[in-house]
């Protein structure tokens, strides 16, 4: 009998074969679909999200670490002045430059993202971020603004690699977490601008109290610590299918020339530039008003608390109304309401305005945010769209801080640079109602 023929024979059982006269030469087994990869020795999870409460945790904690850097700065930003010697326009470099580096910074993150992978880049941005706030202070001004760009470059790469991670992660809640997360970048803008005046009162360093900030982000970097293990968030399927995109023509490229793309990109510029000016400035505009800088600080973080609601809600709402759009022009408007009630009477009726502004950020960044994982139709798209959107549109936003602090010197007063706050808010309108279309980017070119 001839061994060549028994190949031929296929076994039904498990034990069938044992009975056949079997060449060793014939028996490579036939492929069979690969089984799931199963860590070693049985422990912790295959991914990520296989613990989603511990991912959600170690994203909404560095979301909070995200404008505490920035948002810190507005409450001492006088003292700052006045130790340092600068000029308004060097002042408002503080927070000038980091929201450059945000835009700037963010073109390097895919590149960063493919050599670290999205969950060891995120984490290590934090110690990054620790070590930034922590050397401000450093007395010299090349530390106190040297750590500013390397907190303005942990907070580029957060910027773009969140929207992405949780559009991966989160793909069935991506809402919720969307809201969850601009309601985390509140809370720690609120706490940041609560806290530092105080501490700079009570330790007569407004140095130590920029510090402080450090603690938050050393803290996001240990409860991260289980997912720097994935070193890459590589998927080979999907990430081979992108390669053959990317060779095709980058879709990058492709999103500069898409006219939805560029609402998504302009609104998040324009909404970006009033909400970072506002903090810069607008405790400020109320102690040269006349109120102590105590009560301005606080009133700053105040307007953090109905950002808050705003931020949580606006995505959910967005998502109920029939055109976006809509939320877009009403946050604007409720915006505006609190800006001109800072030109006509900013210290009488501040906590209404401070409120209003508050109300209509908060909902701005969330709705930002948010089209960046709507108008995307996949995650490889989603990254990006945030790198676009996020990386234009803070070179945009830079400009407000640095823009309206020259606008103050030059004219000596505060109501052009408000006025002037109006014209980004129609800018914010226009691009928004592009931006809230209903549809994908590049939608039937891909």
């Amino acid at each position: 009998m001839s061994t060549g023929s028994v190949p031929a024979v296929t076994p039904e059982g498990p034990g069938a074969a044992s009975s056949l006269p079997v060449d060793p030469a014939a028996t490579t087994p036939a492929p069979e679909t690969p089984a799931p990869v199963v860590p070693s020795r049985g422990r912790g999870p295959r991914t990520p999200a296989d613990r989603p409460l511990l991912l959600a945790a170690g994203l909404l904690l560095i979301a909070f670490n995200l404008r505490v850097g920035v948002a810190a700065v507005g409450p001492v930003i006088a003292e700052i002045r006045a130790d340092m010697g600068f000029s308004g326009t060097v002042t408002s470099l503080l927070t000038a430059i980091p929201v450059f580096a945000f835009g700037v910074f963010a073109f390097l993150t895919p590149g960063l993202q493919k050599r670290w992978g999205m969950h060891r880049l995120l984490g290590m941005t934090m110690f990054v971020m620790a070590a930034g706030i922590a050397l401000r202070l450093e007395v010299h001004a090349v530390a106190l603004f040297g750590g500013t760009v390397l907190v303005g470059m942990t907070i580029a790469i957060g910027n773009v690699v969140m929207p992405t991670i949780i559009k991966q992660d989160f793909a069935h809640r991506a809402g919720l977490m969307m809201g969850l997360y601009s309601t985390a970048l509140f809370v720690g803008a609120a706490a940041a601008s609560g806290v530092t005046a105080p501490v700079a009162a009570a330790t007569g360093s407004w140095r130590l109290a920029l510090a402080t900030g450090a603690l938050p982000a050393l803290a996001a970097f240990l409860l991260w610590l289980p997912q720097l293990r994935w070193s890459s968030g590589r998927q080979p399927v999907r990430e081979a299918v992108a390669e053959v995109l990317e060779r095709r023509e980058p879709t990058f490229r492709r999103l500069m020339k898409d006219r939805l793309a560029w609402g998504v990109t302009l609104f998040m510029g324009f909404q970006s530039m009033s909400y970072y000016t506002a903090i810069t400035w607008i405790p400020t505009i109320l102690r040269d008003s006349g109120m102590d800088e105590h009560t301005a600080g606080w009133l700053l973080s105040f307007s953090q608390f109905p950002a808050i609601a705003t931020a949580l809600l606006a995505p959910m709402l967005a998502q109920r109304l029939r055109r976006a759009g809509l939320a877009v022009v009403l946050t604007v408007l409720v915006t505006a309401g609190g800006f001109l009630g800072l030109l006509l009477a900013p210290v009488q009726g501040a906590y209404v305005w401070m409120t209003l502004i508050g109300l209509g950020q908060g909902a701005s960044i969330s709705l930002g945010l948010s089209f960046i994982v709507w108008r995307s139709p996949d995650v490889h798209h989603t990254g990006h769209l945030s790198t676009m959107a996020q990386g234009w549109g803070y070179v945009i936003a830079g400009l407000g801080p640095l823009g309206i602090g020259a606008l103050h010197s030059l004219t000596d007063g505060w109501e052009v640079p408000i006025l002037v706050f109006g014209i980004v808010l129609v800018l914010q309108l226009v691009t928004g109602l592009v931006a809230g279309r209903d549809g994908h980017v590049l939608a039937g070119r891909v």
